[in-house]
């Protein structure tokens, strides 16, 4: 550390010292032009004897701002406004001091040397980004999708557009070069941007002059929709160019490390939407300067959560989960993007009902996210007595202890397949929401218990979207249980963030149900992806239909009937319209289920489940 700061206070005196030189000679340049190169005796002689001063006031006025401080390679508008400003004020002291001692400066040598020296050192600090640019695009380092003199053009002539361009302008080899920008706005076709040409929509890289001409395709518009992106992906299949992206944190990313970081499009693109707005005031009111808990923490939902969450700066966030390697994991990577003092992992079980009493007691917490849950419908089928023991009684467990402990709010994360269930796996999660809502209703503490419904995520663990990678990585087949079957669809950052958009809402007693969009068909969910993988269907890799297994819907639906669903204050997420049943008769029924699970009679444990549910018509 010593070594660091040795070097950093060598470089801000170094700096210093340019900039006094710079000072020094933009001061005797001012005299020289207000007078013609012919200065007069006295002026002569006042500019000899304040020449020192202004050197030392210029320089001293850069470092006092911390301009002699800032990071060298990067120079920008907010830069240039730090010199200027860092200019103004040296020569308001110049002015100063020079009228208090008796020999006031005349006014055109200050303005001429002000903006002498302001150009200097703007010249001086452009030049040394420059240099660095140089040496950054000298470097192999970290390209490997890069091959040489490859022209691209760019989809998006926004403001990631435009940086990439920069970079791309940086770089000597390997080097992108940026042919064409394409964008749907007809407000920017014909202008340039970097001297590089807005063509007009995408649509024009199928004709002449850009078809053969461009090699590759750069998206670098963050808020494109999955519908567009879909119709890119087909344009460049015709073409037969490659399409990257610009990952949704580039621009961060960028400032950064200055690392040109593209990736493949992929099935997550295609599929996601316009962003949601979020109501970020609420979500930071809420959660900021509380203590969370974060059930399944390691996993997919979990582990998003986590994330989203310590944006909004809570005191204290902990993580539970009973695998120790998912804790670890998702604790590494919350401790590498910064978060510290505020994590706090614990191993264990859920429905160990005497450690999660013991947990919230040491914590207080306000608010719990109980992610912990089985969701895998084929496995849950073989084993439906663990399906109950997990996903209800542990619920019913937590949510009690979550009570006694006075937590503000306990949502639940539910799924689509919790209604009008056909499965083990979604009847237990329709019996969960049914227990926190008897729950609230019985107004045992002040706790607003919720559930929130979704459908499936992509790229979680275990998902649809894993196995097909892993098909298609070992050449197929592909399995697809069959042709028409469909399924609703988030991406991983939109499904955290509508949870806790709807933990924010809930009033409590809720069963909250997310806009799902449009149904995918599983199958054109394969031949995307094997598509976007470059294989060839029917040639490389072939599809198969396997039929439906134990517990799956051919279709699916969040959201019982579009009349019971009633509109919150968030266009994207729904308040479904339901009777809960009572606390007590939900106590019965756990009660009953109790020796059941016990002695492992599993054979009884379905027939109880489906007539609890005929009976409170779920």
């Amino acid at each position: 550390m010593s070594g660091i700061m040795h070097h950093r206070m060598a470089l801000m005196s170094a700096m210093g010292m340019a900039y006094g030189l710079l000072g020094l000679a933009s001061f005797v340049a001012a005299y020289v032009l207000r007078f013609d190169g012919v200065i007069p005796r006295p002026y002569l002689d006042q500019m000899y004897k304040w020449c020192g001063w202004a050197a030392l006031l210029h320089g001293g006025a850069l470092v006092a701002l911390g301009e002699a401080s800032a990071m060298l390679g990067f120079f920008s508008i907010a830069d240039v406004l730090g010199v200027v400003m860092a200019s103004a004020v040296s020569e308001l002291l110049v002015f100063s001091t020079s009228t208090l001692a008796g020999h006031r400066i005349p006014r055109g040598v200050l303005f001429v040397d002000f903006a002498i020296f302001t150009i200097g050192v703007c010249g001086l600090r452009l030049a040394l980004r420059l240099r660095d640019e140089w040496r950054r695009g000298s470097r192999t380092r970290g390209f490997e999708i890069i091959s040489e003199d490859v022209p691209i053009a760019i989809v998006g002539a926004g403001e990631c557009g435009a940086s990439l361009v920069r970079d791309l302008h940086g770089m000597r080899r390997p080097r992108l070069d940026c042919v064409a920008f394409f964008d749907d706005d007809p407000s920017k076709w014909g202008h340039r941007l970097h001297g590089v040409l807005v063509a007009g929509a995408a649509e024009l890289i199928l004709d002449a002059p850009w078809r053969g001409r461009v090699m590759r395709v750069v998206v670098a518009d963050p808020e494109l929709s999955g519908e567009r992106l879909r119709a890119l992906a087909q344009i460049c299949r015709t073409v037969a160019v490659p399409i990257e992206v610009l990952p949704s944190s580039w621009m961060e990313a960028r400032h950064r490390s200055k690392v040109l970081g593209l990736r493949p499009l992929r099935i997550e693109d295609l599929l996601r939407r316009p962003r949601a707005n979020s109501d970020v005031d609420a979500l930071r009111g809420m959660i900021r300067g509380d203590v969370v808990v974060v059930t399944g923490a390691g996993g997919t939902i979990g582990g998003e959560l986590c994330r989203q969450i310590l944006a909004y700066g809570p005191t204290l966030l902990v993580l539970v989960d009973r695998s120790e390697v998912q804790l670890f994991e998702i604790e590494q990577e919350l401790r590498d993007g910064g978060a510290q003092a505020t994590v706090s992992l614990h191993v264990g079980d859920v429905g160990d009902v005497g450690e999660m009493k013991a947990m919230f007691q040491r914590h207080r917490p306000g608010i719990v996210f109980h992610a912990a849950a089985h969701k895998h419908v084929s496995f849950m089928e073989r084993q439906p007595g663990e399906a109950i023991r997990n996903n209800v009684v542990a619920t019913a467990l937590l949510a009690r202890a979550a009570s006694e402990a006075g937590v503000g709010r306990f949502v639940l994360v539910s799924t689509d397949k919790a209604n009008d269930p056909t499965s083990v796996m979604g009847a237990s999660k329709r019996v969960a929401e049914m227990f926190v809502q008897g729950l609230h209703e019985a107004h045992v503490s002040p706790t607003r218990f919720m559930a929130v419904r979704f459908g499936n995520v992509l790229g979680s663990s275990g998902s649809v979207v894993q196995v097909f990678r892993r098909q298609i990585a070992v050449g197929g087949p592909v399995t697809v249980t069959h042709p028409d079957a469909t399924r609703y669809f988030l991406t991983i950052p939109e499904a955290g963030n509508l949870l806790l958009q709807a933990c924010a809402i809930g009033n409590g007693g809720d069963v909250l149900v997310l806009d799902m969009g449009e149904p995918v068909k599983i199958l054109d969910l394969a031949r995307e992806m094997v598509e976007l993988s470059g294989r060839r269907l029917g040639e490389d890799i072939a599809i198969q239909f396997t039929g439906l297994r134990p517990g799956e819907k051919m279709f699916e639906d969040a959201s019982h009937d579009r009349d019971k669903l009633r509109a919150t204050t968030h266009p994207r997420i729904f308040r479904l319209a339901s009777d809960p049943p009572s606390l007590e008769s939900m106590d019965r029924f756990l009660e009953g289920l109790v020796p059941l699970l016990r002695d492992g009679d599993d054979a009884e444990i379905w027939p109880r489940v489906q007539s609890l549910l005929a009976k409170c018509g779920a």
